[in-house]
């Protein structure tokens, strides 16, 4: 599904991210995991095309995308929920979803693994307030719309940074509870996330990343013993 491999990328020529090794099987949800400053941005800008790598390799499906620019990675199946979502504000619902529904069409060719009415039905609120300015929603409400947004791109991989920042538990349980069964259907999913209780929940497996660099890596089975380290959560989770 994904490979990366010795990556270095940064804003300039100074890289920020240092030879990172990162696995993502199909059908696989996997947790980068880090402190503020830890990298955890620059890592979903350069896999999601706005950053380009400095050295190393990205290969989707066994093709090396390091090279195709962000408005072009979702014809490669990926899909990013940016931390500022990146909505069109000035437009209703409706219309967000539609332009992404179009490109994703186009993408695919046509076949659909996620329709408008799917979303609809994840996200009820999509059709209640479809007609409503997307700019007048609440935090948790444009959250769901980029989500919606993102599935509507086709992708079989979806990247989410810092999906749970500012946002209501309320509003936290029920987006976890539809990325849960996203998960069922198969999308792989790459959460980026500060929380690692949020990422423990959600993941079979997780990254740790302080200073640009995988310092940690939780194997199945093994979120328990890292939210016991209180070393390493401390040093590296919340510091």
């Amino acid at each position: 599904m994904l490979k990366v491999k010795g990556l270095r990328a940064g804003y300039g020529p100074v890289p920020v991210l240092h030879d990172i090794d990162i696995e993502v099987g199909r059908g696989e949800a996997v947790a980068v995991v880090g402190a503020n400053g830890a990298g955890k941005t620059a890592l979903v800008r350069t896999l999601s095309g706005l950053v380009r790598p400095l050295a190393g390799s990205i290969v989707k499906d066994g093709v090396e995308i390091g090279h195709v620019p962000g408005h072009r990675r979702f014809e490669h199946g990926i899909a990013v929920v940016l931390e500022n979502r990146n909505l069109f504000g000035e437009l209703s619902v409706r219309d967000n979803l539609r332009l992404a529904e179009q490109a994703g069409r186009r993408a695919r060719g046509g076949a659909m693994r996620f329709t408008h009415d799917e979303v609809c039905e994840l996200f009820p609120l999509l059709r209640e307030r479809g007609g409503g300015q997307v700019g007048l929603l609440s935090g948790g409400q444009q959250q769901m719309v980029a989500i919606a947004r993102a599935l509507l791109l086709q992708p079989d991989l979806l990247i989410m940074d810092e999906l749970t920042t500012g946002l209501a538990p309320r509003i936290v349980k029920e987006i976890l509870a539809v990325l849960n069964r996203l998960r069922e259907r198969g999308l792989s999913i790459v959460l980026v996330e500060q929380s690692v209780a949020i990422a423990a929940e959600m993941t079979n497996r997780a990254y740790v990343l302080s200073v640009g660099r995988v310092i940690h890596e939780v194997r199945r089975g093994e979120w328990q013993a890292l939210l016991n380290d209180k070393t390493l959560v401390k040093a590296y989770l919340h510091g």
